[in-house]
């Protein structure tokens, strides 16, 4: 069976952040879930705090991703486009599939909010580094 969101109201208290996994970006940075499920169709959310100058992986999820920038400066880019710079109210869209990178420009750390909807247990597509952020 898997894992669904909370069928009732439910309070997540700070406190509950963790290292992200090894790889997925240039240096590890710290990711609190906020809302968990395995099940199709159902949101993750979590918020993520990287330290100045820390990308994620080229990466794609596979029912589209929202991210709302809570504080400092960031970049994103998607395949083929320039690289946008991100402050604080910010919300970016990447479609289903959208190949990206997101993460704290050289001289801010970087917080976001990150949604995206589970597809076949699976809500990211982790692919490799970027060479060059343009």
């Amino acid at each position: 069976m898997s894992a669904s969101n909370p069928r009732a109201m439910t309070v997540s208290r700070p406190g509950r952040a963790v290292r992200s996994p090894e790889g997925v970006a240039t240096a590890p940075f710290w990711v609190e879930m906020l809302l968990e499920s395995s099940a199709d169709g159902e949101n993750t959310a979590m918020r993520a705090t990287l330290d100045p100058g820390t990308i994620t992986r080229w990466h794609t999820h596979p029912r589209g991703q929202l991210l709302y920038v809570l504080s400092g400066h960031g970049l994103a880019q998607s395949e083929g486009g320039a690289a946008e710079t991100l402050r604080a109210g910010d919300a970016i869209w990447f479609a289903p599939g959208e190949r990206h990178w997101h993460g704290a420009a050289d001289d801010s750390p970087f917080s976001y909010l990150s949604i995206q909807a589970v597809e076949n247990g699976s809500i990211v597509e982790w692919l490799q580094p970027v060479e060059e952020c343009s």
